[in-house]
């Protein structure tokens, strides 16, 4: 991809997830994430229906009337999107490959996080971590983000979900509100995801295509392994083999679910071929 041609799709892609953020995830976002806690923001003269425990005593004292203290909510936070870069992300039978549709969701929580005035970094991973984009406030920050996100060309094509889990762990200190976005196709992640829950505020968002639930029966065809390079001829006629794959589809999906639920993270699944705008208004609402 040309210069010019990345500059347009990334000015595309803010165009839509942007007015997407402004118009209707702001307030959801805001209402979902809550900040560090309260913090003292000035001293009022008290009113009536003000809380009797926050009256300021010396200063009621030094005035001869009451007044209050008041405090508000430390809105400051930091947003890490965690984005599997592997092989199996180029792959898509509908309006759009996996990687595009990662791409856009973040792109949104981004510009989601950035009407809060909050920080927004990232983690690319495949079978290690590729990337590591430190949080920062600001649109050029989140354009950088997207054009990443587009254009990045891992040295791997396998994935390792607990290397990254272990890496942000690694990093973040401070609490953070933590998007990890794949395919989950990767297994042997859950006690480094029960840790990283534990310090962070965690969700997990699966994203597929409807064609890698199950195979229909095609005949006998060359199946080529994104992740791997390897390339299998398979018969799709057969009930087991379609049976086989079914299961292990179901597999990994079970396995991506309890271990998001047991560790206390939340998680969501969105098809390409699905709105992940609803799929998010429905999780921030039920989170809300």
């Amino acid at each position: 991809m040309d210069t010019k041609e990345l500059i347009k799709k990334v000015r595309k892609i803010e165009i839509k997830t942007r007015r997407l953020s402004d118009h209707v995830f702001g307030g959801e976002y805001h209402s979902t994430f809550k900040g560090r806690g309260m913090t003292f923001s000035e001293v009022r003269q008290y009113q009536y229906g003000d809380d009797v425990r926050n009256i300021d005593w010396n200063v009621t004292a030094r005035y001869n009337e009451p007044h209050v203290k008041v405090f508000e909510e430390e809105r400051e936070l930091t947003m890490m999107l965690v984005a599997d870069v592997s092989g199996s992300k180029q792959f898509g039978t509908q309006a759009q490959f996996k990687n595009e549709f990662v791409t856009e969701i973040s792109a949104t929580l981004a510009f989601s996080a950035t009407q809060n005035n909050d920080k927004i970094g990232l983690i690319l991973f495949s079978s290690e971590v590729e990337l590591f984009i430190p949080p920062k406030k600001g649109r050029s920050h989140v354009l950088r983000i997207i054009r990443e996100l587009l254009e990045f060309k891992p040295k791997n094509r396998e994935t390792d979900i607990s290397e990254a889990l272990r890496f942000l762990s690694s990093v973040m200190k401070k609490k953070a509100i933590v998007f990890v976005l794949s395919d989950f196709l990767s297994a042997d992640y859950k006690q480094n995801l029960k840790i990283m829950a534990g310090k962070h505020d965690v969700t997990g968002i699966r994203v597929f295509d409807k064609s890698e639930v199950e195979i229909p029966k095609l005949g006998v065809v060359q199946m080529i392994d994104q992740e791997t390079g390897k390339s299998h001829l398979v018969n799709t006629n057969l009930k087991r083999v379609r049976n086989n794959y079914a299961k292990y589809q179901r597999d990994r999906i079970h396995y991506y679910e309890d271990s998001f639920k047991k560790s206390g993270a939340g998680f969501l699944s969105c098809g390409t071929n699905e709105s992940y705008v609803k799929k998010l208004l429905g999780y921030f609402k039920q989170r809300g």
